[in-house]
């Protein structure tokens, strides 16, 4: 739909011609300076207290810590005073006029911790005062001595406190003030404006800031993109995790739903003239075995991945540690194993998954301490099975370096034992190796069957 108006000598209508980019580009450069330094005139923004939590500042002690949040507070502080001893040392000037005149300097400055935005435009009128109270006696204006420091320090300031858009707008406003006095109010002429010398400088000043705002906005960007790469990284961590133990538990659940599946069809048989109820109730046993065989086979067979090959040797347990110590030995690591407690047999997913605890535990002496020592101690205990697997600290004189892993060590022994309903510590010891604690409960059989 075209807007139209009428001509001026007549009632026909033509469209709006649209609006050329130049214009759109001038209407929104208008419409940011109304924003930045009109809108925001008033607006309250105080200082806040610096973040100690990076560099040096974590260092520091605690009684100095409380002090040097407050460091930005102190440099402007510092800044105003240094600006108003320069803007009150004028000669041939009462002291009244001269403490007034350094109090104008000193104002913008300190404003800039609350209202940053408003302390510029007080330090156009405190420079526009000071010159009239002095009477233009210098040779330098529309800046005077004190009055040039002043401006400088809030322009930094409130560059620095706001954004570079901001900071260009007043670099401009700064130029177009310093013309108008050259213009049309007027000063000591026979002097030469240092206009250009504010101009040239703040221009440095502004630019360095602008290089650290965008160094900084780079900097949070890399460190949200890190923290976005990190949890999508320990989440797939989880998830190959959580992958392999579900093919682990499908090969073992797999091969008891077949048993069941092959004993309930075998169990009429071995008794002589069997009931109808009995070889009915094997019938119904052995159909809910295979179909919950199918649909386990269903469901989980798609976490297999596509060059997953099934083991041909049945999964590991307990009873297989022994060959695993013995391997380890073989690569240097020196093992001791400790078993108390009744030996029996456990549920398969608690043998598979001990079983993996202590091989991954293992593992990890071998790429974090190598040349360490470690010990292995199993726990038959009522209600459950305790695993603990502890090195020592590695060796200085060690020539074997450390390979870092890839994290996924821990992340898959708490998966086991989560899924377990277990328990399990991991952490430094105070000797300076590292010590894996789990516990598997494992409910007696008088509970199970309830």
């Amino acid at each position: 739909m075209h807007l139209t108006r009428p001509h001026d000598g007549g009632g026909e209508y033509e469209a709006y011609k649209p609006r050329s980019p130049e214009f759109r580009a001038a209407v929104t450069a208008l419409r940011g300076l109304r924003h930045d330094l009109i809108s925001e005139a008033l607006a309250y923004h105080p200082l806040l207290p610096r973040r100690l939590d990076k560099g040096l500042g974590r260092q520091l002690p605690g009684r100095l810590r409380e002090y040097a949040v407050w460091t930005p507070h102190a440099l402007i502080t510092a800044a105003g005073l240094i600006v108003m001893l320069i803007a009150s040392d004028n000669w041939g000037h009462g002291a009244a006029t001269n403490l007034f005149v350094g109090v104008l300097a000193l104002v913008p400055v300190l404003l800039t911790m609350v209202r940053p935005v408003l302390a510029f435009w007080l330090s156009f009128g405190g420079t526009a005062l000071s010159f009239q109270l002095l009477n233009g006696a210098s040779d330098e204006w529309p800046w005077m001595a004190g009055s040039f420091g002043s401006h400088l320090v809030v322009l930094t300031v409130v560059a620095i406190r706001t954004r570079p858009r901001t900071a260009a707008w007043m670099w401009l406003l700064t130029g177009a003030y310093g013309l108008i006095w050259e213009g049309g109010l007027g000063g000591p002429h026979y002097y030469p404006s240092n206009t250009v010398q504010m101009l040239f400088v703040s221009a440095l000043s502004l630019l360095a800031v602008t290089v650290w705002h965008i160094r900084r906005d780079a900097q949070q960007t890399v460190t949200a993109q890190q923290t976005v790469t990190a949890h999508e990284r320990s989440r797939r961590t989880l998830l190959e995790e959580r992958t392999t133990i579900a093919r682990e538990l499908h090969d073992v659940v797999a091969h008891h739903m077949s048993v069941v599946a092959i004993q309930a069809e075998a169990a009429p048989y071995r008794v002589e003239n069997p009931p109808p109820e009995l070889e009915k109730a094997f019938a119904t046993i052995r159909e809910n075995a295979v179909a919950a065989l199918t649909e386990l086979r269903r469901v989980l067979g798609v976490v297999r991945a596509e060059d997953y090959e099934a083991p041909d040797a049945p999964q590991p347990t307990l009873a297989d540690l022994d060959a695993l110590i013995d391997n380890v030995r073989g690569a240097g690591l020196s093992v001791d194993k400790a078993v108390t407690g009744a030996v029996r047999q456990l549920p398969q997913g608690v043998e598979l998954s001990a079983y993996r605890i202590v091989q991954e535990a293992l593992s990890n002496t071998l790429r974090h301490a190598p040349g360490a020592s470690a010990r292995v101690e199993i726990g038959y205990v009522l209600g459950g099975l305790g695993l603990r697997v502890v090195n020592g600290p590695r060796p200085e004189l060690s020539l074997v370096k450390p390979s870092p892993g890839a994290g996924h060590g821990i992340t898959g022994m708490r998966e086991r034992v989560s899924m377990l309903a277990g328990e399990m510590t991991a952490g430094a010891t105070d000797e300076g190796g590292y010590e894996v604690a789990v516990f598997l409960p494992v409910p007696s059989r008088d509970e199970g069957d309830v």
